[in-house]
């Protein structure tokens, strides 16, 4: 019996994409610090707007892991979730409420809900802030 012809789509290749911890990709946490870095004081962007203007080889999570180890000039506190809350509120070695401290100070206003409203402090850079040249690509054998 024959088969009838797919009529599916063929699927595309799509750049590797990371979710996890990185091989070697200090460069690419890098580039994760300098946008951060950017970020003017009193605003904010989330883990998945991050992971887009560094062309989505990033997951928002793998984003999130990222800012888990940040150096210290790093204003972590400036990135929060997709709805507009504090993601560290459920991590056990940050003490409560301290994200939403550090941003209040900065002048940041919060709902009653505990979101933020991303339409009035979300920061969209007119041009990406840091370079995505060499992110991305595997380096071969002879590279290093």
């Amino acid at each position: 019996m024959a088969r009838a012809p797919s009529t599916r789509r063929p699927v595309r290749a799509q750049p590797s994409r990371i979710h996890g911890d990185v091989k070697g990709g200090r460069r690419t946490w890098e580039a994760v610090y300098s946008l951060v870095r950017a970020i003017p004081h009193g605003r904010v962007m989330t883990y998945g707007q991050i992971a887009g203007l560094l062309g989505n080889l990033l997951s928002p999570k793998a984003v999130g892991w990222a800012m888990h180890t940040c150096p210290d000039d790093v204003p972590w506190h400036r990135v929060v979730n997709a709805s507009g809350a504090c993601s560290t509120e459920r991590r056990g070695d940050m003490p409560p409420g301290l994200q939403r401290a550090r941003l209040e100070a900065e002048g940041v206003d919060f709902r009653l809900d505990g979101t933020l409203d991303l339409a009035r402090w979300r920061w969209e850079p007119t041009a990406s802030p840091v370079s995505l040249r060499g992110l991305g690509r595997r380096r071969s054998r002879r590279e290093g």
